[in-house]
């Protein structure tokens, strides 16, 4: 019989169904909505934050419950009992994107009438994503369709590189991963602008998204400014691009005033460290790169922001 997979990460399930192993899922996460069919499947798991709270609400909530030891989200486990996974993919990357590795295991602790194995999945770098792709394919018994996913991916991120091998011009690059407090995006976002002919700024590859001063930002002035709140939509993103339009002096910064301002789709995209995020290296590119590349994702993928 093959095994009963239960993905509590976005990503993950994104993984599972690139590998054709979709049919094998039996369960989700609340947040996982790639591929549109996944949605049918019974969810385990809930967000113990209300809907349409602003940037700011949303930040206050997640810290109040962090510093009460409290989870962001609460794991279903009689639905998951009921569904009998063999195999459980979460993450331990960040308790606030995702249910955690803990939350898991606390969950499913004696309660399970079998032995499930648990992956818990931790990249901060392009190569730990091929590198998960990788460890779930061994683990779901599917290593070589593992293999040629991941060849897909890499040649489709060298024709990037290979096509910006002599373009000298590198503009520099600010990505907002939160809009209040102001975050720019850490992880592997750094190096996905890098592979895409730009400089970012304010964060180092392979680290944690910092927090950053407004002053910070229009010091170093960038050529580009994407906006990519972690979680959300473009559209969700519009309903609360005043909080950057009323800063002091942001008229007044080269990317804006040199219309280079753009809001791409943080949620289905950036955020999600599966086999998409070459999707998001392309996007990058057309954004950064109008002349080298037009790959199709204007108006779904990613809009430029008019001031």
């Amino acid at each position: 019989m093959p095994p009963r997979i239960i993905s509590l990460l976005p990503a993950a399930t994104e993984i599972v169904c690139a590998l054709g192993l979709e049919k094998q899922l039996v369960g989700r996460s609340h947040e996982c909505d790639f591929p549109a069919s996944v949605r049918q499947l019974p969810v385990c798991s809930e967000a113990n934050i209300p809907d349409n709270l602003s940037s700011a609400d949303i930040d206050k909530k997640v810290k109040e419950l962090l510093y009460d030891a409290l989870s962001i989200y609460t794991v279903n486990r009689e639905t998951i009992r009921e569904l009998a996974p063999d195999i459980v993919i979460t993450q331990a990357q960040c308790e606030v994107c995702a249910v955690s590795l803990e939350d898991v295991e606390e969950a499913l602790k004696d309660y399970l009438d079998k032995q499930a194995q648990i992956i818990s999945l931790q990249p901060e770098s392009l190569e730990d994503i091929f590198s998960n792709i990788k460890e779930v394919a061994e683990a779901l018994d599917v290593a070589a369709t593992g293999e040629r996913l991941i060849e897909d991916l890499q040649e489709r991120v060298d024709i990037v590189r290979h096509k910006l091998k002599y373009i000298d011009t590198k503009p520099t690059v600010a990505c907002i991963e939160w809009l209040e407090p102001l975050m720019v995006s850490g992880n592997w976002v750094p190096e996905l602008v890098t592979i895409a002919g730009g400089i970012s700024i304010l964060a180092e590859p392979g680290k944690h998204s910092p927090f950053v001063q407004w002053l910070d930002i229009q010091q170093a002035d960038p050529d580009i400014i994407l906006v990519m709140p972690c979680g959300f939509s473009i559209e969700r993103t519009m309903k609360e691009m005043h909080l950057l339009l009323q800063l002091p002096g942001f008229a007044d910064l080269k990317a804006v005033k040199n219309n280079r301002l753009y809001i791409v789709d943080g949620n289905q995209y950036f955020n999600r460290p599966g086999p998409r995020i070459v999707d998001s290296i392309e996007i990058l590119a057309e954004i950064i790169n109008p002349k080298q590349f037009i790959f199709g994702y204007e108006g779904d993928g990613w809009i430029r922001f008019g001031v």
